[in-house]
């Protein structure tokens, strides 16, 4: 198991220290794991002899850190003599914690020589911080351009230190830029997993100002559109006017040449996509077809376009050291930065492009049914090839981690079951309902026949839609343009309308009800059958809550139940895990930081031990509890290898979930707020207070809050229209992702009542 304190974040908050060299000829030394909370606490040790101060505290003698949660001290052995007692203590500001147990004892044995001794401390002391999530995107300063930028980021470290926060976590940061319209906001989709998002670039940092920037700065959401217009503009101008220099430097030179190896594919790819107007590669003629004769050609100084290339190079230059500088200013005050890393990449994306044969294109990935999605989700991403992946180490997802390296301390892996099994879905299908696990071990003929549920294709396989439940479907909606009529109030879907992608592009923006009511017709059936093994079948997700399912007799209900348990929470269980310990170990050693794991949805039991034994942490969300049996998870029972927080940008804020189910938060006002009589219908401050301390003070190492959540404390300070704080809304497939913090940064540093009540809290907590 990896040691969580031997990561990179901790070499930050505890920087290692020179130790004092002890000059006797025989020495005993002391090596002791104690990972205490706090930089201002100290580990000393003191015993009964008078060179360890005879048990007076103010006589004991420090150690130093050697690299966190290591400390050290040599002694020399004459003046300790061959017999006594020691214990370690841990001094603050004239508070002293003594480690628990009875008193250590050392004996000289033999002949005096040099001698070393490792220990832990026995104690509590086990080390806990708080941080704060905010997209980069959703940042506001003075300086910003109408959306957040690494800039920003420094005066987020400001923030963090005034409040008594260790940790930023921030979205995903890569390039996106496929339509240069809002629809590029979904920070998931990226065509780069190493390239770096113009978007982030401050552009006045490098010397722009004027009207238009303040115009779009003050707007209350980010106007995507707008912002991509003003900083392309600007990039343009001051690329034309400084690049050639900047490109002869020896930083950019050092740039370059760590950079090369995706740099290089990502401006031949940038390329294209301007030149043919689309990131969609199978457009691009001649050109779509990836080779390194044809990137080596486009990046040639000898090419005709060679500016035109030569332009991305200069923006990851200037990005890349923009970023650098914020993630060293906020280390310099303690504080780190948490990344995030998808877990899919877009088809429309380099990768995709230069590296086909890692990925299966002709899917989609996505997930099940969860409390994000009542249909699923799906994301339209390629599944990942392991396979092939397998062959070199997993060489392609190290460099991945290690490119995150040069910015964070922490990351998480998004969606960490992916590692597991994805979600796959058709490429014929819109929602996620139609999914299946891969990799999977679908039914075979014989064993459904032996398992008292013999495949009877017409009826498992193909939608069944009965005219004593269109009405359900399509109300009043006439329903005969897309169906015929087969026999006995059976009907099937017509031709034109037999898959759900034939059914949105004949239907969207023409009749939304009927599309919805005919992608709900798809999905009236009770097996899959598994692409890459005919014969093979798999149990459709949610089927119990299909008619089909409803209108089978009692017997076939419990067999198909039977079936059904067995496949989703136990036929899977060791063979996934096996699947995810041949790939995680080697990418989370790949790098020192921090990983943490988004293990939410439908978590099979595998997960847990997984992430344990590698040492990922889990995530806590209290509405979204890992056990099924209850509604709500309880703070003071979460794990101490866990990330906890109040909700993530898929999730309303906490007051936005109060407002969404009366007799939700009516529950949690008395069952778990301890609170009698009628709840209010508003989330006051003083509760949103409780809430955040409830998560202060549970056991987790992390406790990583919204900035919404934060600032809910604060009725003066908090926005008035909650839902305009909501991220994401995962069930809207194409959503704009436009928030922005209402109060700017500058405003939040000098906000003393709010910094001070979140730092007494945090401290208070013990982290």
């Amino acid at each position: 198991m990896k040691n969580i304190y031997e990561t990179s974040p901790f070499a930050t908050f505890f920087p290692a220290e020179k130790a004092q060299a002890c000059r006797a000829k025989q020495i005993l030394s002391f090596r002791v794991n104690a990972p205490i909370q706090r930089p201002t606490q100290r580990l000393y040790i003191v015993g009964s002899v008078e060179a360890l101060g005879c048990w007076d505290v103010e006589k004991a003698l420090p150690l130093t850190i050697e690299s966190y949660p290591y400390w050290t001290i040599a002694l020399d052995m004459k003046s300790l003599g061959d017999e006594f007692e020691y214990k370690f203590i841990v001094k603050e500001s004239g508070n002293v914690w003594w480690e628990e147990g009875y008193n250590r004892r050392y004996f000289l044995c033999g002949e005096q020589g040099s001698e070393h001794i490792d220990a832990h401390f026995r104690g509590q002391f086990g080390w806990k911080g708080a941080g704060v999530a905010i997209p980069v995107f959703s940042l506001r300063s003075n300086q910003s351009q109408g959306i957040g930028d690494f800039v920003d980021l420094k005066k987020m470290g400001d923030w963090a230190v005034a409040t008594g926060q260790k940790i930023i976590q921030i979205l995903p940061i890569n390039d996106t830029t496929m339509t240069r319209t809002w629809k590029d906001s979904y920070p998931y989709s990226s065509i780069s997993i190493f390239a770096l998002n113009p978007m982030y670039l401050s552009i006045v940092e490098l010397g722009a100002k004027g009207e238009e920037i303040e115009k779009v700065n003050a707007l209350e959401f980010v106007d995507y559109d707008a912002v991509s217009a003003i900083k392309w503009d600007f990039i343009r101008k001051e690329f034309a006017r400084s690049g050639k220099r900047t490109l002869k430097t020896k930083a950019f030179a050092a740039f370059f040449e760590a950079n090369k190896d995706w740099l290089k594919d990502y401006a031949a790819f940038c390329y294209l996509r301007d030149k043919y107007q689309t990131a969609y590669f199978e457009m691009w003629g001649r050109e779509k077809k990836y080779s390194k004769k044809l990137v080596e050609k486009l990046t040639s100084e000898s090419f005709e376009d060679y500016s035109k290339v030569a332009l991305y190079y200069w923006v990851q230059f200037q990005l890349d050291r923009q970023l650098k500088d914020s993630v060293a200013y906020c280390r310099s005050l303690g504080v780190v930065l948490k990344g995030d890393i998808p877990i899919g990449i877009s088809r429309d994306s380099v990768e995709a492009w230069s590296d086909a044969r890692l990925f299966n294109m002709n899917c989609q990935a996505g997930a099940p049914p969860d409390d994000f999605s009542a249909d699923g989700q799906n994301w339209g991403f390629p599944t990942y090839n392991w396979e092939v992946m397998a062959q070199d180490g997993y060489a392609w997802w190290k460099r991945r981690f290690e490119k995150m390296a040069d910015y964070f301390d922490l990351y998480r892996i998004d969606h960490i079951l992916g590692f597991f099994r994805i979600w796959e879905i058709p490429m014929d299908s819109v929602v996620g309902l139609l999914g299946y696990f891969n990799p999977a071990m679908p039914f075979s003929y014989d064993e459904l026949a032996q398992r008292g549920m013999p495949m009877n294709r017409d009826r498992y396989l193909l939608p069944q839609i009965h005219h004593n439940y269109l009405h359900e479907y399509f109300g009043e909606e006439d329903w005969t343009p897309y169906l015929d009529y087969k026999d006995n109030g059976y009907y099937s879907l017509k031709p034109d309308y037999d898959t759900q992608r034939k059914i949105r592009e004949a239907l969207d923006g023409v009749n939304e009800k009927a599309m919805r009511a005919l992608y709900g017709l798809t999905g009236e059936v009770l097996f899959i059958e598994d692409p890459r093994k005919p014969g093979h079948f798999h149990p459709r997700i949610a089927a119990q809550q299909t008619k089909s399912y409803e209108w089978l007799s009692d017997w076939e209900k419990e067999r198909f139940n039977e079936l059904y348990n067995d496949f989703f929470y136990r036929r899977h269980n060791d063979f996934w895990g096996a699947l995810a310990m041949e790939k995680l170990p080697a990418l989370v050693d790949a790098t020192n930081m921090m990983c943490c794991g988004e293990d939410l949805g439908m978590v099979p039991d595998c997960v847990g031990p997984v992430m344990q034994n590698l040492g990922i942490l889990s995530l806590e969300v209290q509405r979204m509890p890992k056990d099924p049996t209850i509604e709500f998870g309880y703070t003071n029972r979460y794990p101490y290898a866990c990330v906890c927080t109040t909700g993530s940008h898929d999730t309303s804020t906490i007051r936005g979930w109060w407002k969404e189910d009366r007799a939700t938060s009516q529950k949690y006002y008395n069952e778990i707020l301890w609170k009698q009589g009628i709840a209010p219908e508003e989330l006051g401050g003083e509760l949103c207070a409780t809430i955040v301390n409830n998560h202060l003070c549970s056991p987790a190492i992390l406790t990583i809050l919204p900035l919404q959540d934060w600032i809910s404390m604060d009725e003066r300070l908090r926005k008035a229209d909650i839902d305009s704080e909501r991220i994401n809304i995962p069930a809207i497939p194409n959503h704009y992702w436009r928030y922005r913090m209402h109060l700017s940064l500058e405003q939040l540093l000098e906000e003393g009542e709010l910094n001070a009540t979140i730092k007494s809290k945090i401290e208070a907590s013990g982290r």
